[in-house]
């Protein structure tokens, strides 16, 4: 199979799915493709993320909605994802099922929006978007191949959960103790290095920006921010409360912050400074987060740190390294930037995050496309 092939399915899909709708519903659901601003706005809150959710899609659509999903993951991957979009039934009850953001329901498994970008039958580029509360998805056709498929947010909230048997299931583990493997491992010099505070940010640092690490480097956004529009009150003051509350309680500052600042040159230990056998583990650890996609597009995303070129990033760790308690870590290279913390609720709500500075919605691919079509 080919980035042609899962091109050719994906189209397949997403006409199916867009056949089935009704005009009110194809007009939430399809989007011009020029649309830049909005075609490059993401979300990992429980806000509108824009499109069309589950809740107003009959059983059948949500059947051809998830076989577009499918599409854009691998096996794994789906299945990750759509054990999240279940996962807001855990936090409701955890939450009492209190929390409402002003709707209905707060925590909803049907708020996860589906938007596609664009003709998939025209033959000119199009894309596709997948998001709700901790999932946004995005993919990029370009010529019949897919070319851009970042950014790539999956996160979970609690992080661990109790099941039958006091079994514990923790679906974002595989990315977490790797890094904390390597962090526990290193030689006191190059610990210095990586660490480089005690104090973790309180999420991902590089938020939702559609670009980021200009001029002094960026800081993670604010709760009341990371919402489509302004979150009316009184809920706009309860993000705030909880950003607050959050950033207590792990002792934020802005000392801490400032060494977490998201710049263009990569902070933390180089890469090519470790032993080898340390270097392997980060490798398997950035190829648990590509492998979340279909093999050709994981292939593409794994090249980006494949052989010396992995020596070329570098690998910072703010918080704790005993497992259960808060911390932070970033994998940071020239075209790729893996975020994970797990902070929040006493360190039992994690987000990840796999980007690519350069090519993040198709940025360089559909820049260069229309380049060569106005020559």
């Amino acid at each position: 199979m080919t980035r042609g092939d899962i091109a050719h399915r994906m189209a397949e899909s997403a006409l199916a799915f867009l056949d089935s709708l009704e005009s009110e519903s194809r007009q939430r659901a399809q989007w011009p493709f020029s649309d830049t601003i909005e075609r490059e706005t993401w979300f990992f809150t429980p806000t509108d993320h824009g499109g069309l959710p589950l809740s107003s899609m009959t059983p059948h659509q949500q059947k051809l909605a998830h076989q577009l999903l499918a599409q854009g993951l691998s096996e794994s991957g789906y299945n990750t994802t759509a054990l999240i979009m279940g996962w807001e039934n855990i936090l409701d009850r955890l939450e009492g099922f209190i929390r409402d953001w002003g709707r209905e329901r707060g925590r909803d498994p049907g708020l996860y929006y589906w938007r596609i970008f664009g003709d998939p039958s025209s033959g000119q580029p199009w894309s596709w978007r997948v998001g709700g509360h901790h999932v946004s998805l995005s993919h990029l056709i370009i010529d019949g191949e897919v070319v851009a498929s970042t950014p790539v947010f999956i996160g979970a909230d609690p992080a661990r959960a109790v099941l039958a048997g006091n079994d514990v299931c923790e679906p974002l583990r595989p990315l977490e103790e790797p890094a904390r493997r390597v962090v526990t491992s290193l030689t006191a010099d190059l610990q210095s290095l990586a660490i480089v505070s005690d104090v973790p940010p309180t999420d991902i640092v590089g938020a939702n920006r559609p670009r980021f690490g200009e001029g002094k480097g960026d800081l993670p956004i604010a709760l009341p921010e990371l919402w489509r529009g302004y979150l009316p009150e009184p809920w706009h003051t309860l993000a705030g409360d909880v950003q607050v509350a959050n950033d207590e309680a792990a002792g934020v500052s802005e000392a801490s912050l400032d060494a977490v600042r998201l710049t263009r040159i990569p902070r933390g230990v180089p890469i090519g400074m470790l032993p080898d056998e340390q270097k392997a583990v980060l490798r398997g650890l950035l190829d648990s987060y590509a492998q979340r996609l279909p093999g050709p597009l994981a292939d593409v995303e794994m090249a980006k740190y494949s052989g010396l070129l992995l020596d070329e990033h570098s690998f910072l760790w703010t918080g704790s390294t005993t497992p259960g308690e808060r911390y932070y870590y970033r994998i940071q290279g020239p075209d790729l930037l893996v975020e994970c913390d797990n902070t929040q609720r006493s360190g039992n709500h994690i987000h990840t995050v796999w980007r690519d500075p350069l090519r993040d919605f198709g940025h360089s691919p559909l820049a260069e496309h229309y380049r060569q079509q106005h020559r």
